[in-house]
């Protein structure tokens, strides 16, 4: 039970950096590799905030503002400078690294008994159960602390799909989708596609950054090393999400993005739980999301063939 509520609690924190990168790579056509940047940006402002007394909310929200500018910036240089977007993201996620050391002033951040978003929960859960700090699920012993946590991740991720589906379906958020689809036709009604690019750039990394911010509360530490593979972690859990329930309206490709993003990482759970080497965590990865490329085109091509041997026959 323990393996299962920690699973789907990463993977709902880990959602929010997917529905980020659904912003950027499949709204906007955008390769941003800012993500891996700005994932450790969330994660190091948020540590240092908290430990200097700062309401881990407040913290949060600082966080998910430092990478919309960290976002914004790289739209800066691929629309004003017109540098390509691979190399602003580069540039920008190497920027960042340095940043993030400044910013923590070493490699590594204990969050040791300091308050979390999931304080609160946490405290109601214990008043609930009568001073309690285990609660039995299914006979399954749980801590009451991880099962705020995974409360709090249920309505945070919630929300946040909520009000990014509500914004979306906006005039400014369907100019923001079509910018993706035809700029020339954006500009010829009168919108800055510019602009529109540097805005889903912000708000795409603001959403990763607040997702590095959870994940450095929940986990306890913030490292400098954490965001590295996290674009392709994103990446991933857009395309199982898009397997899965497909991509037939907004709604349910933002469902989507947040099943496939837990299903990934219970995938993940699951392959150390069986004895994977820690070490070899970001070739599985790989080899995960080489099936998730490859999976698709391999069962279409199948389903093709067998229909067509099934009308000659």
């Amino acid at each position: 039970m323990n393996l299962i509520i920690g699973a789907f609690t990463i993977g709902l924190i880990l959602s929010l950096l997917s529905m980020g990168m659904l912003i950027s790579f499949r709204m906007i056509k955008f390769t941003d590799i800012t993500v891996d940047g700005s994932f450790t940006l969330g994660a190091s402002i948020t540590a240092m905030l908290i430990i200097s007394g700062w309401s881990p909310w407040l913290a949060s929200l600082v966080a998910f503002l430092c990478g919309m500018l960290a976002g914004s910036l790289t739209g800066i240089l691929y629309t004003r400078f017109k540098i390509q977007e691979i190399l602003a993201g580069i540039l920008m996620m190497t920027a960042l690294y340095s940043v993030n050391l400044r910013i923590m002033g070493r490699s590594n951040i204990p969050l040791l008994d300091t308050s979390t978003v999931s304080e609160f929960p946490e405290r109601v859960l214990v008043n609930l159960s009568d001073g309690g700090s285990k609660l039995s699920i299914f006979g399954w012993s749980v801590s009451m602390m991880d099962l705020a946590v995974f409360i709090s991740s249920i309505i945070i991720c919630s929300l946040i799909a909520w009000l990014l589906f509500r914004f979306l379906l906006t005039h400014f958020g369907t100019a923001l989708r079509a910018t993706g689809n035809n700029r020339q036709m954006v500009r010829a009604q009168g919108v800055n596609n510019n602009a529109m690019v540097i805005f889903s750039l912000g708000l795409s990394n603001g959403l990763v950054a607040l997702s590095g911010a959870l994940l450095a509360q929940y986990q306890g530490f913030a490292d400098v090393q954490m965001g590295i593979g996290m674009m392709v972690w994103g990446l991933a859990s857009i395309i199982i999400g898009e397997a899965l329930v497909g991509k037939s309206s907004l709604g349910i490709t933002i469902t989507g993005v947040i099943l496939g993003t837990i299903l990934f990482r219970l995938l993940i759970a699951i392959a150390l739980r069986w004895g994977l080497n820690p070490n070899d965590l970001k070739l599985v990865t790989a080899i995960f999301v080489f099936a998730a490329l490859v999976a698709p085109k391999f069962f279409r091509t199948m389903h093709k063939k067998f229909f067509k041997s099934s009308y000659h026959a």
